[in-house]
């Protein structure tokens, strides 16, 4: 049975969880620290991304430009050393890129949240070049997000009331008041004063981002949700639905989980996400395991995909029940 080594971040839930699965069934794993040297001896490796603090998000270019070089090297190292991955990080990097993964997605003929026409343009033109797209197309709600975030850092969604031209964003970016500068304070908020908007607009935008329509999304109860789905070696290990008040989901940001199986989805519902999420593995070559975001559409319940994350395996939920995920990722290695 192959000897697994994780290249993490010792403490984190990730690592801890992985490693009990790996004791019970009686693999070997070994743990190399981000920033740690270390020797490559080949073996099968899983890359989990590493632990950062910054919460300034302009800061937040550096740190992706340094994980992607990383991701770069890893790949060399593999190829050199005859390393075998879970996820390759050549795979973990295409993901990463919110744009390229959902043009690649598009090209295949899968569903997802389409783009606002002219995501390209020039973003010196900033808010109010958005605001007449928005008009021009008819479009009244959009999300702007990061082009490489994670966990909602960056990431609004603005909504313009027809008739009144009422503004409302929903977001966790906040200008610091001592900078002026955009900081992710990790609580969602919810403003409709004009000013205010433009400027938190004007920031967002000046980073690196996409803009994606904003699609109704099914209820439950009160609740608007979209699902986070597992997906490993084709079959969907957790489907979890994250239900909250808001447009925006994250579970981290008082979203509520709920097992999708309660929501009382018709069977050809639950049998479609599946399907569309195996053909999104599909086009990724080697891609083993993925946290895959799907939005059912209010009313007809047609899935669409809503982003791919080839290192979005940490369920809390999972862990704390069965850990079948870190269980299946250590039968997949131990039998690489």
């Amino acid at each position: 049975m192959s000897r697994i080594t994780l290249l993490g971040d010792p403490g984190t839930k990730r690592a801890a969880y992985l490693q009990k699965a790996a004791a019970e069934a009686g693999v070997p794993c070994r743990l190399w620290a981000w920033g740690q040297q270390w020797v490559p001896t080949g073996g099968i490796m899983k890359i989990d991304p590493p632990v950062w603090s910054f919460c300034g998000l302009e800061e937040m270019a550096g740190y992706i430009r340094g994980y992607q070089e990383d991701l770069r090297g890893l790949a060399r190292l593999g190829k050199s050393c005859g390393i075998r991955f879970l996820n390759p990080p050549e795979t973990i990097l295409e993901l990463l890129d919110k744009k390229k993964c959902k043009e690649r997605l598009r090209q295949a003929g899968i569903p997802v949240t389409e783009s606002l026409d002219g995501s390209e343009a020039d973003p010196a033109r900033e808010t109010a070049h958005l605001l007449w797209r928005m008009r021009e197309q008819r479009v009244s709600q959009v999300f702007i997000k990061p082009r490489w975030g994670s966990g909602a850092a960056g990431t609004a969604a603005l909504r313009i009331r027809p008739g009144s031209g009422e503004m409302i964003l929903y977001t966790c970016a906040a200008e610091d008041p001592q900078t002026g500068r955009l900081v992710n304070t990790k609580r969602l908020r919810k403003s409709s004063e004009k000013e205010a908007v433009c400027r938190l607009l004007d920031g967002l935008l000046r980073l690196d981002h996409v803009e994606e329509r904003w699609y109704a999304k099914a209820g439950y109860k009160g609740f608007s949700y979209d699902l986070r789905v597992v997906m490993q070696d084709g079959r969907a290990d957790v489907m979890l639905a994250r239900l909250s008040k808001s447009p925006i989901t994250n579970l981290h940001l008082d979203g509520r989980p709920l097992p999708a199986d309660e929501l009382g989805l018709p069977r050809e519902v639950t049998e479609a996400v599946v399907e569309i999420c195996q053909k999104s593995m599909a086009c990724f070559p080697g891609l083993l395991s993925a946290g895959i975001d799907i939005l059912l559409e209010r009313g007809s319940l047609r899935p669409r995909v809503i982003e791919m994350n080839g290192q979005g395996d940490l369920i809390y939920q999972d862990i704390c029940g069965g850990n079948r995920i870190y269980r299946h990722q250590v039968e997949l290695m131990g039998g690489m």
